[in-house]
Formats: structure tokens, sequence, C-alpha cells
């Protein structure tokens, strides 16, 4: 063509979770039954619908409004109870300081989309390209290509600590905004994707207090806020934020849960103290507005749902279920060499970590795992030469058990390892995942 017509960011476009899929199906030519547990998605796992929730919803498509264009930023009774919500966790703050809380929410603080990867491309793709936000690593893949594409650099990262029960480096991100003036904005995900882990009160204050000393806003992913793990004790931003301008980024798909249902909302905290925040959120509502609106009927279920009184002992028992889940995971690879895994304290994915001197040892190229046919044996040789370790290890575990899970390398990290899920309805089916990873694992470091 006579112009490049490629935004300078194309290249920063990677999705593992769901570019594994694509090589999984290739093994379909040797039969290999597939077990996905790559992307978080509770009703694929078959975890069932409360019947309670499909009524409401059942309810709800027998009116005829169901079927019509909603308000740009949302259905206002949605958007309305919300911010009511919002409003109640600001007044249960944790450090018993109102100062901490945002101003009090109102309805058009309230946007929705079409899921949260319409926001989060939306997020990102109207901040000015010069404006950097600085996220984790290992980071969620939809925010940090985002993020990547939309300066067309590679994304920027602040550690996650492993041998801190995956907490923030707080040294490391207050060094790299200091001596960065790019840097705009702060994102953090809590609970946190891929790592599970759920950042403690003062943790958030501490970014909080970062964000306001360098002038930056912050963007919190708190999709699982209400997958916390019993014993563990967070809190929301709009609990902690006080008067820094911020947006949290909130859905439907993984409580109800229901992914299918493309239904996210973004609450904006502080607009007016800023005049260039207040304008980048008015951006992102021009944005939608081109679109006309988000999905209707999923959004007039909300207050349905959240509001019925069966609404918290359900979020309960998903948090316990789950949390019994990860201490399975953690008993099925306790005692495995040169292995180990953190254990998940919230959302719904546990992930291992090879040990880095017995992984990195430069016999990498060599390892494999035992496949039964030696036309797989040569695919998998050929299609790993030029990958990184641990998709390596993720490739030849897909060929020898059809156990489809993401490498940590796909997270933006250096760290090598792969995430998996808590979602396995099947008691027995879920034993021999956890047993299966852990003894391939181990078996893998032990192959050369």
């Amino acid at each position: 063509m006579r112009r490049d017509i490629v935004h300078p960011g194309a290249g920063q476009l990677r999705y593992e979770i769901r570019e594994i899929v694509s090589f999984a199906r290739e093994l379909g030519r040797w039969n290999v039954p597939i077990t996905w547990e790559n992307i978080g998605d509770p009703v694929k796992k078959g975890e069932p619908i409360a019947i309670w929730i499909k009524d409401i919803v059942r309810r709800r498509v027998m009116e005829d409004l169901s079927y019509a264009y909603s308000d740009t930023e949302g259905v206002r009774e949605t958007r309305e109870f919300l911010a009511g919500l919002a409003n109640q966790r600001s007044l249960l703050n944790p450090l018993g300081a109102m100062e901490c809380s945002a101003a009090p929410l109102v309805a058009e603080d309230i946007i929705f989309f079409n899921g949260l990867g319409d926001a989060v491309a939306k997020v990102f793709g109207f901040l000015r390209r010069e404006a950097r936000v600085l996220g984790p690593s290992p980071a969620y893949s939809t925010l940090s290509s985002a993020e990547a594409a939309h300066s067309g650099y590679d994304h920027l990262t602040y550690r996650l600590d492993p041998e801190n029960n995956w907490m923030p480096d707080l040294e490391d991100v207050e060094l790299k905004v200091k001596y960065n003036d790019a840097i705009a904005g702060l994102l953090l995900i809590n609970p946190d994707n891929p790592t599970s882990a759920v950042y403690p009160v003062e943790v958030l204050t501490k970014l909080v207090a970062i964000a306001k000393k360098y002038g930056l806003f912050i963007i919190a992913d708190e999709t699982y806020a209400n997958i916390v793990f019993p014993g563990n004790k967070t809190a929301a931003l709009s609990q902690v934020i006080g008067d820094v301008p911020g947006l949290a980024l909130r859905s439907i798909s993984k409580e109800v849960p229901w992914p299918g249902a493309r239904s996210g909302w973004i609450e904006v905290y502080n607009k007016n103290v800023d005049p260039q925040f207040s304008r980048y959120v008015q951006s992102l509502v021009d944005s939608k507005r081109l679109e006309v609106c988000s999905t209707t009927l999923p959004q007039l279920c909300i207050p349905d749902i959240m509001g019925d009184s069966r609404y918290a002992t359900h979020l309960k028992r998903r948090a316990q279920m789950f949390a019994e889940r990860a201490d399975e995971a953690e008993d099925a690879f306790a005692s495995v060499r040169g292995l180990r895994l953190i254990k998940p304290r919230g959302a719904l994915y546990a992930t291992a970590l090879f040990d880095t001197k017995h992984f990195f040892d430069g016999k990498e190229a060599m390892r494999r795992l035992p496949v039964a046919d030696k036309g797989l044996e040569d695919f998998i040789t050929e299609r790993t030469k030029n990958v990184a370790p641990d998709k390596r290890f993720v490739y030849w575990l897909l060929a020898a058990t059809g156990i489809c899970v993401v490498p940590l390398s796909g997270f933006v990290s250096e760290l090598p390892g792969f995430r998996f899920t808590l979602l396995e309805q099947d008691k027995k089916k879920r034993t021999w995942i956890y047993k299966t990873l852990a003894e391939k694992a181990e078996e893998y470091l032990g192959s050369v």
C-alpha cells in the first residue's frame, strides 16, 4: 500500500491465554483430548448457575425494554444502584478515617461497557500516547497489551515479589515513577490475576500515597473483588483512594458468574479534582456514545441479582469453595522439587513457579516429556525451537497429558512458571489435574 496503515502498537497485542488454544487445537490430528485450564470461565468448567439467578434473568428477558437501547453510560437505575453500593463500601472504611474514602459517587460516575475488555481498550486507547501507565509483573494480558499498544512500546512494569506472597515491590514502584515522568497512571489488580494475591489495606494505602505524591491517577482492576478467600483482608479502591483521581474496573463475569453477558463498568473517583482527568473521563463517555450503548439485559439484571438477600451467601459460598480448591492445589505441589506454588488468596487461579537456578541451567532446550506418538514428538520438537522456556514446558505438557495451562512468560514476566485455574467442578478430575501438573513438572525438570 502507498501508506503504512498498521498502528505502531499492533505488535503488542498478545493474549497468551487464548493464543495457546490454537496450538492445542493442532493436537487434534493426534486425538489428544484437551483439558482446558487456560481461561477463567467458571461456566465452561461446569459451575451451575443458581436457579434464583436464572429466574431473575428469565423474568427480565420477558420485558420488552430488555431488547431496547440503554443510555450511553448505562441503565440509570443500575448506575444509581452501583453508586450506592460503592458509597456503602466507603462507609466501611478499613482505616477508620473518612478522608481516606473517595467522594460519594453518583450515577454519572458509573460508565458501562461491553465487558471489561471493551473498557480496557478505551481506558488505554484514549490516553495521550506519551502518557504511560505502570502496571504489575506478572501482568494480566488484556491490561498489559492494551497499555503497550496505546504507546507503541513495551508495557512498563513494577515487580510483584514471589518471596512476599506476590506483594508489589513498593520501592520498585516509587523509583520507576520518580525517574520516569512519562508515567501518568498506576495500575493494580486486586485480587490479582495471574498470581491470586490479595493486597492488604496497608499496601493499597502506600500505592495511593505514591500516586498522590507524584500526581498520578490510579486504575484498579477489581474484577475479583468479591472472590477473596476467608482469612484475607483487603479493601476496595474507593475505601482508600482519598482525593486521588482513579478508576475501578468491575464486572459480573466472575462473581455471578456470567462471562457471556459481556457486561462491565467503570467507577470513576474524584473526577473533578483535576481538569485533565475530568476531560479524559469525558473522552471515555464520548467514545462510548459513538457506539450508542452497551448491552441492556445484563444491566437490568444487576440490581435484582446483587440486591437479592441471597447474594451475600452466594458470594461467601463461592469464596469458600475456591479457597478449599487452593488448599488442594497447595497439597498437590507441596513436595515437588524445583517447583513451588504460592498459595492463592483470592480470584480463580494458581501460579506455579519453577526454581530459576534449576530451570535456567543451560539445558532448557533439551528437556521434554514422553509422548505416545513419534510424529507428535517430532511436531512438538519443531514447534518448541524458538519459544520461551516455560512455554516450551507448556507445549510438552499439552502433548503428554492434554492439560492446557498458560506459561508465566505470557504475563510479561521473566519468572518461569505457569498458571492454571481452580475451576474444575469434578473433584476426581480436579485431583488428577493438580497431581499431574505437579508430577509432570518435576519429571520435565529431571528429564536431562
